[in-house]
């Protein structure tokens, strides 16, 4: 077995593989850029090689600086992850050449699957079911308009060597074609280095769909199960769960066995995934086609570690060193249910506008009771604009889909995060609704289930009947020792036990007695264990545990629990009554305002002062995080002036334009 490896990666994939490579008694060398100097994956490691400043096109993206390490620290293996060099034949061939192993698949399986347009006929040669679409390049946007009208609409435009959702566009008609073509060029083109464009038909009601491969040198490919991947936004995996509630035994064969098959005839080894557009229309089973295939370890592999009990980093490894897989197809199970949520830094309330900054707080949920936890961060880490806004990955098993789904809720409460922007939120929401909860999702969940934006899952009757009288105790403890401060003009205070809690507008009258404790008169059982200044608190109500992070505020708390963050004001009765004679202060009106929605690069100013626009007219493209951001005008109006040119950075909520 080898002796040393070397993990060409950052983040909480980096941190993955030590942790295999640990258990396994391989030592480790991290590669890290100036951003990373104190990261988790450099202080884990047995060894560490700085390779230059914080692009990635200036270190994790340079072959030259990884081989060098190697050769500087004797690491006999290179882990690549993914992203950044894990898919470029350019690098394995480099390894080959300097005699170091790639734990990865062979040169011809990643230049074969690597180029969209070429997989498409590699897959169709092998008797995969693909796409209906335009297998070849696109010379212009007039060739894209005619291939797009000769499909048929809606299409998808994607950049051939994409991938994490960049390149992507769907068009519904030839207006929205001659609108994005060259955006999609554009974007090839930053990400990936790589402008060319294919078309294809765009399956309604789409689910997607993946198929993880394992083989080894000896000729030995297994497909282990199922991936469901259809939670997504702007074409990003935000939700993952294995198995899927869709597929059936026949189609688990049936997607397996000609998933093998493509993975045979590029003579695949390692670990990749075939991803698949299933139509959630067709019951038959039968309509599922090749999306692509990814010739490196996928972000969501967990799951399907949690479900068949094989580590994947390890096989890698064990297949790169030229072992034979230790199992056979019949030996793969499946156990269970998982569910992988991924923590972003991006705002759901802003439209998920990716949020950069200082974690000053970062404390995850304890991994126990079949929760995971896998990061690359740590309280004071910094999330900057250079690399992926991923945080950490959330990972939960359970017999069934459903405590699976439970535990997720459960370990989202009791999430820290202080600092930046996050999702936390919008996932705890995903995984209460009812039509996640039901199975029956599509790749369109999303953006048909929250067509105005996020704004935090609606707390019920019960849920808010029970945070105020959680409020009520806080308050009640809050109380007692501020009327232990000696030295008061009038003598010690007798601390209050009654409470009027708002929340959404609703009063509610709290009474503490003691242990007993009323809401509206109605006798509720709360047991909160709570100091001032604790930041979660785990509270019992009425028999059902609800974890909370709470937030003192003026008057009252703040409560983020289930989905949402909460502002209950907690006065005394006779505060409470004097309160309604209060002037509400009304927010100023920034409507006549374009403000830049995210720290980012302004690439392009659409309309001069003067000019008058339309609804819906593009005004202004800002790119963050190597996205185009396409500012839309919301109403009719005239542009009074332009704050902002081409070339400008800009910090979040600056003003690009005014209008009159």
């Amino acid at each position: 077995m080898f002796k040393k490896i070397l993990i060409a990666n950052r983040g909480e994939i980096a941190c993955r593989v030590i942790k295999t490579a640990r258990r396994m008694g391989i030592k480790t060398v991290a590669v890290y850029s100036d951003a990373d100097a104190r990261a988790p994956h450099v202080e884990m490691a047995d060894e560490a090689v700085h390779i230059g400043a914080s692009p990635a096109s200036e270190s994790y993206l340079i072959a030259e600086k990884i081989i060098q390490a190697c050769k500087d620290t004797g690491a006999e293996a290179v882990h690549p992850g993914y992203g950044f060099l894990s898919e470029r034949t350019s690098f394995a061939e480099a390894l080959e050449k300097a005699n170091i192993a790639f734990i990865g698949p062979p040169v011809g399986a990643i230049a074969a699957m690597g180029d969209k347009i070429e997989s498409k006929k590699l897959a169709m040669e092998a008797g995969v079911n693909v796409v209906p679409g335009f297998v070849g390049e696109i010379d212009s946007t007039d060739h894209a308009v005619e291939i797009s009208n000769g499909i048929g609409y809606p299409v998808m435009m994607k950049a051939s060597a994409g991938g994490g959702g960049k390149g992507m566009r769907l068009a519904y008609s030839e207006k929205d074609v001659r609108e994005n073509f060259e955006s999609v060029k554009r974007e090839g083109l930053a990400s990936f280095g790589d402008d060319r464009v294919f078309i294809e038909k765009f399956i309604e009601s789409p689910r997607h769909i993946e198929i993880q491969i394992l083989g080894d040198k000896h000729g030995n490919i297994l497909y282990l199960n199922e991936r469901e991947c259809s939670i997504q936004r702007r074409h990003q995996k935000v939700v993952e769960e294995a198995p899927s509630p869709f597929v059936t035994p026949k189609m688990r064969k049936a997607m397996g066995e000609q998933c093998v098959a493509l993975a045979r005839a590029v003579g695949y080894y390692s670990a990749g995934t075939v991803e698949l557009i299933v139509s959630g229309a067709d019951t038959t089973g039968e309509g599922f086609y090749f999306l692509e295939m990814n010739t490196r370890l996928q972000v969501e592999h967990p799951v399907t570690e949690c479900i068949t009990g094989l580590d994947l980093v390890e096989q890698m490894i064990r297949v790169a060193y030229g072992e034979k897989l230790a199992f056979t197809q019949d030996d793969v199970k499946i156990n269970g249910w998982a569910v992988e949520n991924r923590v972003y830094a991006e705002d759901p309330y802003r439209g998920f506008l990716p949020s950069t900054g200082r974690l000053v707080r970062y404390r995850p949920p304890a991994e126990a009771d079949n929760v995971r936890v896998d990061d690359g961060v740590y309280e004071g880490s910094e999330i900057s604009m250079f690399y992926d806004p991923m945080i950490a990955k959330l990972i939960t098993w359970g017999q069934t889909r459903e405590q699976a789904i439970d535990k997720q809720i459960t370990a989202l409460d009791r999430f820290e995060i202080d600092g930046i922007g996050h999702n936390i939120d919008f996932l705890s929401a995903l995984m209460q609704h009812d039509r996640f909860r039901s199975g029956n999702i599509t790749t369109g969940f999303i953006a048909e289930e929250f067509p105005e934006g996020f704004t935090g899952a609606a707390a019920n009757e019960v849920l808010s009947r029970r945070l105020a009288a959680i409020a009520g105790v806080l308050a009640t403890v809050d109380a007692a020792r501020a009327a232990q401060i000696e030295g008061r003009l009038n003598g010690p205070e007798e601390p209050s036990t009654s409470w009027v809690v708002t929340l959404d507008g609703v009063e509610r009258q709290i009474e503490i007695a003691g242990d007993a404790v009323t809401v509206d008169g109605v006798p509720t059982v709360v047991d909160a264990p709570y100091v001032p200044g604790q930041r979660l608190v785990e509270a019992v109500v009425d028999g059902e545990t609800l974890s909370l992070r709470v937030e003192r505020r003026r008057t009252g708390w703040r409560f983020t629990a289930r989905g949402a963050s909460h502002s209950l004001r907690v006065l005394t009765p006779r505060v409470a009554a004097l309160s309604h004679h209060m002037i509400e202060k009304i927010p100023p009106d920034l409507s006549r305002f374009l403000l830049c929605p995210m720290p980012g690069l302004v690439t392009a100013i659409h309309v001069e002062a003067g000019a008058k626009v339309e609804a819906g007219q593009p005004l202004a493209v800002v790119e963050a995080m190597k996205m185009e951001n396409i500012l839309r005008a919301e109403k009719a109006g005239t542009v009074k002036a332009v704050a902002a040119t081409a070339g400008d950075s800009l910090a979040v909520d600056a003003v690009i334009l005014e209008f009159e």
